[in-house]
Formats: C-alpha cells, sequence, structure tokens
C-alpha cells in the first residue's frame, strides 16, 4: 500500500466524525464539531476543503448539500502513523517501545496483563 497523505490533528478531528458517521454533510460535520470544539463554522469547511484536496474525502452534492465520505480506511491511516511513531520514536522496536512504557511505569498492571492476553492469543494462534 503507497503511504497515505499526512493529516493535521485538526484534520483528524474531523475524520473521526466523518469515519463514524459517513455519508455525512457539510452542517452535519460542523454540528457534531461544535459539540466537542470550539471551532468556527468557516474554519471546519476549510478543514473539508483541505481533506478533499488531499484524496482523503470525497463528495458528492445532494440538491443542495454536499455529502462526504471517506476515501481512505480509519485502520489504515491507525496503521500508518502507529507504524510512523514507532519508527520515529523507537527505530521501528516495539519491545522496545513497551520496554520504556513498563520501565516509565507508563502501563498499568491490567495493560500489562491485557498485553499478556494478547500475546498469548497470538502465540496460540501461531501453534495451530
Amino acid at each position: 500500500m503507497s503511504a497515505l497523505p499526512q493529516i493535521s490533528e485538526a484534520e483528524y478531528e474531523v475524520m473521526k466524525i466523518v469515519w463514524k458517521y459517513a455519508p455525512i454533510s457539510t452542517n452535519e460535520i460542523t454540528e457534531k464539531l461544535l459539540e466537542t470544539s470550539s471551532w468556527s463554522p468557516k474554519t471546519i469547511q476549510t478543514l473539508i476543503k483541505r481533506l478533499v484536496n488531499k484524496g482523503v474525502l470525497t463528495y458528492e452534492k445532494e440538491s443542495r448539500v454536499f455529502v462526504y465520505t471517506p476515501l481512505i480506511q480509519e485502520c489504515d491511516y491507525i496503521g500508518q502513523e502507529s507504524k510512523s511513531f514507532l519508527d520515529r520514536f523507537y527505530g521501528g522496536n516495539i519491545t522496545t517501545m513497551l520496554s520504556s512504557f513498563i520501565e516509565n511505569d507508563r502501563l498499568s498492571e491490567s495493560e500489562i496483563n491485557g498485553l499478556r492476553s494478547l500475546l498469548s492469543e497470538s502465540f496460540h494462534k501461531e501453534e495451530n
């Protein structure tokens, strides 16, 4: 898969709404973002336009309303960003990242137990 376009934190907030509610109109996006942000409707419209220009969103005009749908999947974007973070800060080594979190008490006991369960499930799948 080729690299997905880079999007800003603000653009990501717009995308979270679109991923959750698509197809969704400009007004619906604006209403939902006004519940959680202090952005003006004009700012939100600018963010939407940027995402269309980056090839992340597409739209159709239904009568006088623009309705948006994503052109990229949320899981693909999160996967790319996770890999980028891991590469940038931990040389691509997840063991180094987890060690850092454990050594700095950034993981709770329940999170560590959750990781144990995931690793155990993964190991058992490989055995079968």
